[in-house]
């Protein structure tokens, strides 16, 4: 029994709704194309399964544990440095840590709250469509800002940023809202990158290159009680 419960969580995965309209469009063009040129019947059935698989939005289990930011985002940690704060990104004056996540085309796209705290700023910026990999995306593509603040009063930043085919970026949150550690707050449609901004001396626990799973990775600790990983304890 456990095995067939496991092979239905595994199959069984919920679908974002922001998702549907995109399944059927999908579904529907291949139907047509393949009425045509029953040749593309393969194709189509790949690429419509490939969309059902780009808008999963599989349960996660967050660790509820003060202090802790949890990623955001499911993908690749790009960098983990110090950076300068975009001008358009309210964030008080001083230096700043940034945790950049970068999501390919089968990576999840629902982002989720990196700590629990309230929304007291959101900016949507219009701009350009390069690679999401690129440093200068941060400032130059369309982008999505949030700033969340914890009960402690501490502000931190984050930034869902399009990327090379992505043209749509939902935020499901208003300045306001109380956001829950790992609690859905928005999705990226395709290729994509999430930014995380922490002040500067707070210990990052992962490294560029590893991989991140959003709602479950620990990217970082406010509370300093960690210590910072090297290349050599951590692969």
């Amino acid at each position: 029994m456990n095995i067939i419960k496991s092979t239905k969580e595994a199959l069984l995965v919920p679908i974002h709704p922001a998702g549907w309209p995109f399944i059927f469009l999908f579904v529907l063009a291949s139907g047509i194309i393949t009425y045509f040129w029953t040749l593309f019947i393969l194709p189509g059935c790949l690429l419509s399964l490939w969309c059902v698989y780009f808008f999963r939005n599989p349960r996660r289990v967050t660790p509820i544990t003060d202090n802790l930011v949890i990623s955001p985002a499911d993908g690749r940690v790009l960098s983990t440095g110090i950076e300068n704060v975009p001008a358009d990104l309210a964030l008080p004056a001083g230096e700043w840590r940034r945790v950049s996540i970068f999501m390919n085309v089968f990576d999840v796209h629902v982002n989720r709250a990196p700590v629990a705290g309230k929304v007291i700023e959101t900016a949507y910026h219009e701009g350009a469509f390069l690679n999401a990999s690129l440093d200068k995306a941060s400032e130059q593509n369309e982008r999505q800002n949030m700033v969340m603040e914890t009960e402690s009063g501490q502000q931190i930043g984050v930034v869902q940023i399009a990327g090379l085919v992505a043209r749509r970026i939902i935020l499901e949150a208003a300045v306001g809202d109380h956001l829950n550690v790992g609690q859905q707050y928005g999705i990226i449609r395709f290729g994509s990158r999430v930014d995380v901004w922490l002040p500067s001396t707070t210990p990052v626990t992962v490294l560029a290159g590893q991989r991140t799973i959003a709602g479950e990775t620990v990217i970082a600790d406010l509370a300093g009680h960690y210590n910072e990983p090297d290349a050599g304890t951590v692969r």
